[in-house]
């Protein structure tokens, strides 16, 4: 099959799962009467549902089996906040517009766009210039405005829409501005992350949690992003929700006592060194990529494996779950590893959870501009003498020689380690000056002996104060959730033998919006007092259902419930017994009315299986 077809083809399923989904109210376009804005959706019943099992799931997974702290803070943050974190600086894309209509658009979404066009649609393009465009896709998220730019006018690339010329990229801030109180005094922004509200609380966490490390807080929330032209459906909005989950823990310590639970598990990993070699991912067992370095260390590792678990429990393929490493080019200076948990759909490999070492960046930021210490402690048994590293940046003539980049300058300067620092010292002492890279200013600038004391002092402790790492999981449960659409969606063929193909998703039981329908096969007063004693018995032991007595064939209402994913169809057709039949394999059981709840329940929250209930009762033939 050449790429086109390829392409027709996943168009063609994607166009399917879209139509189903809305059509039966899983979600929809946010005020679609007043024609809708892009990038903002609406979830109806099944999908709320499905987006609620989904949360209760990652609830038990993560804050309950890992004993996490969890809290809800406000969306709205004041710009203070985000200016510590970097966002008002730096949470920027790169964006251009229609010279003639103003229309915007984001400037590496059109290279990406124009680069995957040539490459599958264009027969007679050039080895050359396929390899140069390949070689654009692997080094897009590294090339600047003015590079980008460049690419933009060297190939042509013009408006989508009107085809008119484009202006050079500039940098367009992604968060939503707003203001606190009336006067307008207080800037604040609607959060881009949920993160920094569990960062700035993290005296209050550390002294909840008993002064002890390591811990996680967990958060669930929405977060906002005003992107400039999104797309793709439920993968890129402007109002999502975020799980996200800080794991503080000792710098100096990153091993995890459950780490041998999961150390043999293996899936699917593109290694840094991989993707530079364009090699494919390789199934790598977990223990066997800590301990060779390929993940940096124990925790990141564990949580990569948890993160796994969850997504291919809830009903994601694990051959279409990939974790990719991000390649140095692609990591903040301050990381010390980072992956991304992706799954493959329609739209290619997305990002749907980020897995980092974020190393003590956030909280020594928010100490910095609060001048509050997010720091821990360690008592020694005895007092030590210990050799201190002290790196203290002369402000005023940072200040004078870098003006407003003193602050990334002395970051960075801090930052250093004891190696580097040393071998800095030596330098300025030989020649008085030095050349150093900044990473956040993404140049190399000119240190003076003047700007920078570096020194090694004795000093007697009783106790270590020290600055926690942080190990970060952050979930887009929005693409998580399109992903198990697709990768549940299916289509076979109507029971009548034609042409008609029927839409099923086969979700587990674990996270299907409703877990069982009830049906009477007839209309029939009898038939449905038991299916209204079934109901009552069913919400007793807490099982979501649908009671559905139209008049149509029993057929149809089977069909409109695998549509909606519901994993199990009681059917009342006496009134001492009914059947029960499995949405995927279409087998029936026979169950005494008195049980039925019961069997229901079992299978469905994981202490039976439909094996062993097909054992344990009658097969039905209908």
């Amino acid at each position: 099959m050449d790429a086109a077809q390829e392409t027709r083809n996943k168009e063609a399923f994607r166009h399917a799962v879209v139509n189903t989904l809305e059509r039966r109210l899983f979600f929809i376009p946010s005020f679609k009467i007043y024609g809708g804005v892009a990038g903002l959706y609406d979830y109806g019943p099944p999908g709320c549902a499905v987006k609620s099992n989904v949360l209760a799931f990652w609830r038990q997974h993560f804050v309950l089996e890992e004993n996490m702290l969890e809290v809800d803070c406000p969306s709205v943050t004041p710009e203070v906040v985000l200016k510590a974190s970097g966002h008002v600086d730096k949470f920027t894309d790169l964006m251009v517009k229609d010279l003639k209509t103003g229309r915007c658009y984001r400037a590496d979404h059109l290279v990406k766009d124009y680069c995957k066009d040539k490459i599958e649609n264009d027969r007679n393009l050039s080895a050359e210039l396929a390899a140069e465009l390949r070689h654009v896709l692997a080094v897009l998220d590294d090339l600047s405005e003015e590079e980008l730019g460049a690419k933009i006018k060297s190939y042509g690339i013009t408006a989508p829409d009107t085809k008119n010329a484009l202006s050079d990229p500039y940098p367009f801030n992604l968060m939503f501005k707003t203001s606190i109180g009336p006067s307008g005094l207080s800037p604040g922004f609607m959060r881009p992350e949920t993160a920094q509200g569990i960062f700035v609380n993290f005296k209050d966490l550390y002294y909840y949690n008993g002064n002890k490390l390591p811990f996680a807080a967990a958060q669930i929330g929405q977060a906002f992003r005003n992107e400039i032209s999104p797309r793709q459906g439920l993968l890129r909005v402007r109002e999502f929700t975020l799980a996200e989950i800080e794991h503080f823990v000792d710098p100096d310590d990153k091993s995890h006592p459950k780490f041998s639970e999961i150390s043999n598990l293996e899936f699917l990993m593109l290694t840094r060194e991989d993707q530079v070699s364009e090699r494919p991912a390789r199934r790598i067992p977990i223990g066997v990529a800590v301990s060779e370095g390929i993940v940096n260390n124990e925790t990141l590792g564990y949580f990569m494996a948890r993160v796994y678990l969850f997504l291919t429990h809830i009903g994601i393929d694990k051959d279409r779950l990939r974790f990719r490493q991000h390649q140095a080019n692609e990591m903040a200076h301050y990381a010390a590893d980072c992956w991304d948990a992706e799954i493959e759909c329609t739209h290619d490999w997305i990002e749907c959870v980020g897995i980092a070492d974020r190393s003590a960046y956030d909280l020594r930021a928010h100490t910095d501009h609060s001048g509050t210490p997010l720091v821990a402690h360690e008592k020694y048994p005895e007092p030590r003498e210990v050799e201190k590293l002290v790196i203290t940046p002369v402000k005023k003539e940072l200040g004078l020689a870098f003006k407003g980049s003193q602050k990334m300058v002395v970051e960075a300067l801090e930052a250093m380690g004891e190696k580097e620092a040393m071998e800095m010292k030596a330098t300025l002492e030989a020649k008085g000056e030095t050349d150093f890279k900044v990473c956040t200013l993404d140049k190399n600038v000119t240190i003076k002996s003047n700007m920078v004391s570096i020194s090694k002092e004795i000093k007697k402790e009783h106790q270590r104060v020290f600055t926690p790492s942080v190990i970060e999981p952050s979930f887009g449960i929005g693409r998580i959730i399109y992903c198990l659409y697709e990768h549940t969606f299916y289509t076979r063929p109507a029971r009548d033998g034609g042409e008609e193909q029927l839409n099923v998703f086969r979700f587990p039981s674990l996270i299907a919006p409703i877990k069982c329908t009830v049906l009477p096969l007839v209309q029939n007063q009898e038939f449905e007092e038991v299916a209204r004693r079934i109901a009552r018995s069913l919400t007793a032991v807490g099982i979501s259902y649908k009671i559905d007595i139209t008049g149509t064939s029993i057929g149809r209402r089977y069909a409109r419930t695998d549509e909606l994913g519901v994993p199990f169809a009681i059917t009342v057709d006496s009134t001492t017994s009914v059947t029960v039949r499995e949405r995927d394999s279409k087998l029936q059981i026979r169950v005494n009315v008195d049980e039925v709840a019961s069997v229901v329940k079992d299978v469905t929250d994981g202490v039976s299986t439909w094996a062993d209930v097909q054992w344990k009762y009658p097969t039905h033939s209908s």
